[in-house]
């Protein structure tokens, strides 16, 4: 019975919102095992911005973020094709590439993605600057009970997924949104100035679970920060740095 209640509890804890400010994802090897899964309520959605921050060496194919329903796999998918220097974003199982965009290796980017169901144009912005404008899917919302994951792609419904499509590398400040942020709002996001924080997932009180073989680093015992090394890891580390220079007066977020 005490074994029974100490399960339950543990269970209910790994579910409770952690508040991530100055810390990041670690994805240190390529896997199809290891990856963060995120907690989230929502059955439908309309309109879709997801904002993210990553560094990564690869020079192969690779997710960052995957969104999917049960009969939807690539519901809303962000996806790197890296010899072609393109992004390709998959809303309802459509996708559209944009391509010859500025993604350096080991270099901090900020990555944000924005579409609607009314109108069905999709957008990117990279590090503060806006792709064209793109059709991908209108006319039907996202519903349905919602798996999302990082650092892999599912091609089924919370599984299916590839080692060689797998991310390597950091993530932080990851923000969803049931609606499209402004040109304005996302270059705050981007420079770090004040935003509204993701009301789908919000990075300050971010529910989540890691999957993978999970082991402390020695490290961990006199880090400042958290550090769980999985060969597929959650590094609890320092913020990354920003990508561009912020605005003197404006309030930092920590």
């Amino acid at each position: 019975m005490a074994l029974l209640l100490l399960l339950v509890m543990l269970t209910v804890c790994a579910a409770l919102p952690r508040d991530m400010s100055g810390k990041m994802f670690t994805f240190p090897q390529e896997s199809k095992t290891a990856y963060v899964r995120l907690t989230t309520s929502r059955q439908s959605l309309r309109a879709v911005t997801v904002c993210l921050r990553t560094f990564t060496d690869l020079n192969r194919n690779h997710a960052s973020f995957s969104l999917a329903t049960p009969g939807v796999f690539n519901d809303f998918l962000i996806f790197r094709y890296a010899a072609s220097n393109a992004f390709s974003m998959n809303v309802r199982d459509k996708a559209v590439r944009f391509r010859d965009l500025d993604y350096k290796p080991n270099t901090w980017h900020s990555l944000c993605s924005t579409w609607d169901s009314v109108s069905g144009v999709l957008q990117v912005w990279l590090d503060g600057k806006p792709s064209s404008r793109k059709y991908i899917s209108s006319g039907s919302n996202i519903t349905g009970p919602m798996i999302i994951v990082l650092g892999q792609d599912q091609d089924r419904h919370g599984g299916g997924f590839v080692t060689k499509q797998s991310f390597v590398g950091m993530m932080s400040d990851v923000h969803m949104w049931d609606y499209t942020l402004s040109p304005c709002q996302i270059q705050r996001y981007t420079n770090r100035v004040s935003f509204p924080s993701g009301n789908v997932l919000n990075w300050k009180a971010f529910s989540f679970r890691t999957f993978g073989r999970q082991a402390h680093s020695p490290q961990a015992l006199t880090s400042p920060h958290l550090t769980l090394e999985l060969p597929h890891t959650l590094d609890l580390g320092p913020n990354p740095p920003h990508p561009h220079p912020i605005p003197s007066p404006s309030p930092l977020l920590k």
